[in-house]
């Protein structure tokens, strides 16, 4: 859907570059530059693990499809490349903070000056306005923590957790490629490209506006409680007999409450004083989780799920991510993608979170090596052999 359309992504571990990848994934044009020794995401895995494990499932998921080059952007003729790739490019992504930016003459208003009809797309941690603008973050600490994320995933007297690899980061991909797209359909009508500004800080904020929305109107929010405390019995976490755990949810009507009761083996729970109420069942939480967890002990978690489907019931298991990539479901949904594996084969991926039209993307290419397209590029945009090679020679490109 997106062939012809060029994108420069100037960026370094994962929000910025998973944007590139989804827009790749559409069929972009995705030139990726690195430093000469390569993006630092590429060496995740090199000595943190005694059983010497090959391969770099990271760097692999956010950057597959995009074409990679090596240059120097400290020097002259560095930055040169970079704003003649500027100039004909339809987007531009970068996580380079942006007095770093300004001093190499790769922020939005030179580029625009050069190229009005680019697409600008900064992914920062913290914006681009206010004191903190060039504050460096990563997602565990703009999306998760300071966004109030953290905080409120931890019930009462708990520990902070953190975050696992990335999630913030893909989640701010996200909505970058959102923006990136809504600003390239305004190009349509105006002719003109956008700044596009994605922060991991504003992302979080956005992804707990439900609470955070509590917290502007009502000026307080209810903290997350233990499992054994759950404010309403109902919408809990519940291990079966042989071992698994499943999460229960009633829609948000009067029926569920007695469905649910009548399956768990409680018909007459709504009625009881001590239960009646959501005050009721939150004021006796303990006895209400406990009677619940006794129920739940008594079968399998194949014999809940037939129980709680037949009764058209909100629940699911809580799967480990080794069930994630053999449930059925999820590979109907099309949350996996056959990616080329640089040898001639294939290996499996995770697939970008949309699909069009019921069909699963091709990915074009694989991840690329270090600086595998810089002449490539490099002839592209009208560099001689002999330029190429003085170039490589004075440490400019790679």
């Amino acid at each position: 859907m997106l062939e012809g359309i060029k994108v420069v992504e100037l960026a370094t571990y994962m929000a910025a570059p998973s944007a590139a990848m989804m827009l790749s994934d559409w069929g972009a044009d995705v030139i990726k530059i690195e430093d000469l020794e390569g993006d630092a995401i590429r060496n995740a895995f090199t000595g943190i693990s005694r059983n010497k494990l090959e391969g770099n499932p990271m760097f692999a998921f956010d950057n597959r499809g995009k074409r990679g080059i090596c240059v120097n952007i400290r020097s002259d003729d560095g930055r040169d490349i970079v704003h003649k790739l500027a100039r004909e490019a339809d987007v531009f992504i970068t996580n380079v903070r942006p007095a770093a930016l300004e001093r190499a003459g790769l922020d939005y208003e030179t580029l625009k000056g050069e190229n009005e009809r680019l697409v600008y797309a900064s992914v920062t941690g913290y914006g681009l306005k206010g004191e903190e603008a060039n504050r460096p973050g990563f997602d565990i600490v703009a999306f998760w923590a300071r966004s109030g994320l953290c905080r409120m995933m931890m019930p009462k007297g708990s520990e902070p957790v953190p975050l696992r690899a990335a999630m913030g980061d893909h989640v701010t991909g996200i909505a970058t490629v959102a923006g990136i797209m809504a600003a390239l359909y305004d190009r349509n009508n105006t002719g003109k490209g956008k700044l596009v500004e994605a922060s991991l800080l504003r992302t979080g904020i956005f992804a707990l506006g439900s609470d955070m929305s509590t917290q502007l109107h009502f000026g307080r929010l209810s903290s997350t409680t233990p499992r054994a405390e759950a404010t309403e019995v109902t919408r809990n976490f519940y291990e079966t007999s042989d071992g698994h755990w499943l999460m229960l949810i009633p829609r948000g009507n009067k029926t569920d409450l007695q469905t649910i009761c009548d399956v768990v083996g409680y018909p007459e729970l709504p009625q009881d004083p001590r239960f009646k109420t959501p005050i009721d069942r939150k004021e006796n939480a303990r006895e209400l989780v406990a009677m619940f967890d006794e129920a739940f002990a008594r079968r399998t978690l194949a014999e809940w799920g037939k129980a709680l489907d037949d009764a058209d019931l909100v629940w699911a298991p809580v799967q480990h991510t080794s069930q994630v990539v053999e449930d059925p479901q999820a590979w109907a949904a099309g949350a996996f993608v056959d990616i080329p594996d640089g040898q001639g084969g294939k290996m499996t991926g995770v697939a970008s979170p949309i699909r069009f039209d019921g069909q699963d993307m091709e990915i074009r290419r694989p991840t690329p090596d270090v600086g595998e397209h810089t002449a490539e590029v490099l002839r592209e945009l009208g560099y001689d052999e002999a330029i190429i090679d003085r170039l490589r020679a004075d440490g400019i490109v790679n």
